[in-house]
């Protein structure tokens, strides 16, 4: 996030497998135990709608919200269809214990249809939308949130892209940003090949 707004930062890796979000120093930080985390000094915030939000108000120089209102508010849409109609649905945690519940192949399914209905969802809502990228032809809060769900979408739960060809074209466009590519988990120090 912060490599797209131009901003130096220093990663920190947290182990979730290993359960290093549950030390007393993470949960200072988040007591919900989740990532990521900024600590920006006297501010720490966690969970990525509010820390975009927050390097939004912080370092204006690359914006991350279109200025129109209309754009502006189908990125928050966007981000808000990704941070709670797909991605908790899949988080480690509640996969892990559908697994022991349920099994691995009914978590897996269910996995995989929470994150088609979102699929669903925003391949309909930027039916209307040309050019490169979610909202037009400028990077913006809505493909800093789709870039790695794709991505995890395709990696991890074997997602059939080609039901959706303007997340594939979008994510093509994104694949080919240096930030993006930098950004991508594998590419990560703590990544795990």
């Amino acid at each position: 996030m912060a490599a797209i707004i131009g901003i130096s930062y220093e990663y920190k890796a947290v182990n979730l497998s290993k359960g290093e979000q549950f030390t007393p120093e993470f949960e200072k930080l988040n007591p919900l135990h989740f990532v990521p985390v900024l600590d920006d000094g006297d501010v720490v915030v966690s969970d990525s709608y509010a820390i975009l939000l927050y390097l939004e108000e912080k370092y204006p120089q690359i914006a991350l919200l279109p200025a129109d209102p209309q754009l502006k508010a189908l990125n928050l849409q966007v981000a808000s269809i990704v941070t709670s109609s797909i991605q908790p649905l899949h988080m480690l945690s509640n996969l892990k214990y559908l697994v022991q519940k349920v099994g691995p192949q009914e978590s897996l399914l269910f996995a995989q249809t929470n994150v088609e209905k979102g699929f669903n969802a925003l391949e309909k809502l930027l039916k209307d939308i040309n050019g490169k990228y979610a909202s037009g032809d400028e990077v913006y809060m809505a493909d800093v949130f789709m870039a790695p769900q794709i991505a995890v979408a395709m990696q991890r739960f074997k997602i059939d892209m080609s039901k959706y060809p303007r997340l594939c074209r979008i994510f093509e466009s994104l694949k080919a940003l240096p930030e993006f590519l930098d950004a991508s988990p594998e590419r990560q120090p703590d990544a795990v090949h």
